[in-house]
């Protein structure tokens, strides 16, 4: 195959990608919450798939459901990536290999360097990730740009596809970083872009402005979004859990996988007594998936 000619078929898929994510988006606008058929990218089912994701991450596919979810999002072939805030990298390992099998690109945020005050665990954290994925052959090039409350701003229009996973709870804990965080990523995001938002959500209400249990409303985060400039395309109910009661004493983080028995963040020493049973049984929490774009 020429270089012409794998270019035109990459643009295509892209393209294809597009075409479907909106028709997908348009049926839940018009149809309410809608269940998500399988995607029909062969590469995106193959990196789900990768035997370099370990087993305990395989394990939550069936609770967080990753093909289905960048399906209705909208991940397409080709696609800059951005991973806000990635943690140990459970999405990391499905985004990257896609980005560099694809001809895409992809970025997370991490710890700022430039920042003296940043400690020097956070900055071990970043090197600890790089290192994690740093099989070019499986991951491609892991591409960390500094994210924190004194980072120079991300470049306008620069990303395809920004995705958020279960961040948005915690910067509501810090004044202003809710509404700051957004902005940056409004600013950073091509026109026509993709928000990928999934986060532990609230029962409809009033909205504790610190998220102290982890839950928000879906209300909350829209508007929040809509404030920063992102304009709501979707929701899906892919990742509803109608078991999550959302009335936990340890908050979110008493169901799996923290599987928490003392106050999250606490620093206090698991208890061996506290009965798990139930919350076991309730599985992964129930958690809004949205899509926004930018015009």
């Amino acid at each position: 195959m020429s270089v012409s000619q794998s270019v035109r078929r990459v643009d295509g898929r892209v393209r294809m990608g597009r075409v479907l994510a909106g028709l997908l988006a348009m049926s839940s606008m018009l149809g309410g919450a809608i269940a998500v058929a399988e995607s029909s990218d062969a590469v995106l089912a193959e990196v789900a798939a990768g035997d370099w994701r370990s087993e305990g991450d395989r394990a939550r596919d069936a609770a967080r459901r990753p093909v289905e979810s960048l399906a209705f999002w909208g991940l397409a072939p080709g696609d800059r990536i951005l991973e806000v805030q990635p943690g140990a990298g459970w999405w990391t390992h499905i985004l990257a290999p896609y980005a560099a099998r694809t001809g895409g690109q992809y970025f997370a945020t991490a710890a700022d360097l430039d920042d003296p005050t940043t400690s020097e665990g956070a900055r071990r954290g970043r090197e600890a990730f790089a290192a994690r994925f740093s099989d070019s052959a499986i991951y491609g090039a892991i591409n960390l740009v500094n994210w924190g409350a004194n980072a120079a701003p991300l470049a306008a229009d620069q990303y395809d596809f920004i995705l958020i996973s279960r961040s948005i709870h915690g910067w509501m804990r810090r004044e202003g970083a809710l509404d700051r965080y957004l902005g940056e990523l409004a600013r950073a995001l091509k026109p026509g872009g993709t928000l990928a938002i999934e986060q532990h959500r609230a029962n409809p209400g009033p909205q504790d402005p610190q998220a102290a249990s982890g839950y928000v409303t879906e209300a909350f985060v829209i508007e929040a979004a809509e404030r920063a400039g992102f304009k709501w395309v979707a929701r899906s109910e892919i990742n509803a859990n109608p078991k999550d009661t959302k009335d936990h004493p340890f908050g979110v983080w008493t169901l799996p996988p923290q599987r928490a028995t003392v106050p999250y963040g606490s620093g206090r020493t698991a208890d061996p007594s506290f009965d798990r049973t139930k919350y076991d049984a309730i599985g992964e929490s129930d958690r809004m998936t949205l899509r926004f774009t930018k015009e």
